[in-house]
């Protein structure tokens, strides 16, 4: 006897009418399909991926980080492809997120690389795929962008050079006081120097920045990039030695 047949002969001996037999084996039905699509639901979960989870749109807004880019603590434009990489990059590029080719994979960034650097930049500058433009991170300048693609492709094999810190001009440009230096102040001195925290000569104090250059530039220079006190080293500062003193220049000529 069937497990119906043993409802069915339940309901009679019990004096159930057709329409509650009915009800019955509605809700047994109804009770199987929704287990069913539950231990279904249950097996599969984990491996489908919605089409729209992986959309550039979709995968902009989960990287896309609050305010400017967390790449480093370098001044905008001024950061090396190992510190977009580390504070941007590798958020999918670190395990191959989204089919992205993973860091030091050869045989991933192979294929790639033999597409020309021109390329490259291409996709990074303007997305591709499952990325979006510089990575959703859009502060970050275009050739911060190219050392980052640099950074990566010679991890894979390539041997790109990374465009220098500061722009076409090189060293001349990173060490210029009116753009890199006050750049540097803007986004690391200033947490010191605007209010002289913790004895640091206030920016525009003509007297405290005066007993501090009795010495000379080039001995300020030294005793800074090496810290003093409170101070560390470059003040925390992590770009090149000329741009470090490029920032020392800014608040001196702004403090004659």
């Amino acid at each position: 006897m069937s497990f119906f047949q043993a409802r069915l002969g339940m309901s009679n001996e019990n004096g159930m009418a057709p329409g509650q037999i009915v009800k019955v084996l509605v809700s047994v039905v109804v009770f199987l399909v929704v287990a069913i699509w539950l231990l279904a639901k249950l097996a599969t979960s984990g491996f489908n991926v919605d089409a729209e989870v992986m959309t550039k749109e979709a995968v902009a807004a989960r990287l896309k980080p609050v305010g400017e880019s967390k790449a480093s603590d370098a001044p905008p434009g001024m950061r090396t492809g190992e510190q977009v990489y580390k504070g941007i990059c590798m958020s999918c590029h670190a395990t191959g997120l989204a089919g992205s080719p993973k860091f030091g994979d050869a045989g991933a960034w192979g294929p790639r690389i033999a597409k020309g650097w021109d390329m490259l930049v291409n996709h990074a500058l303007h997305g591709f795929n499952a990325m979006p433009a510089k990575g959703g991170a859009t502060d970050l300048s275009d050739d911060e962008v190219k050392r980052a693609v640099a950074y990566m492709g010679n991890a894979g094999g390539a041997k790109f050079t990374e465009p220098p810190v500061g722009g076409a001009g090189g060293a001349a440009a990173a060490a210029d006081p009116a753009v890199v230096g006050k750049k540097i102040y803007d986004s690391v001195c200033v947490a010191c120097h605007a209010a002289g925290l913790a004895g640091a000569p206030k920016f525009g104090d003509k007297a405290a920045w005066a007993a501090r250059l009795k010495p000379g530039m080039d001995e300020v220079v030294k005793i800074a990039t090496k810290g003093l006190n409170a101070m560390p080293p470059k003040g925390g500062y992590t770009g090149s030695d000329a741009e470090f003193r490029s920032a020392i220049e800014y608040m001196v000529n702004n403090s004659k």
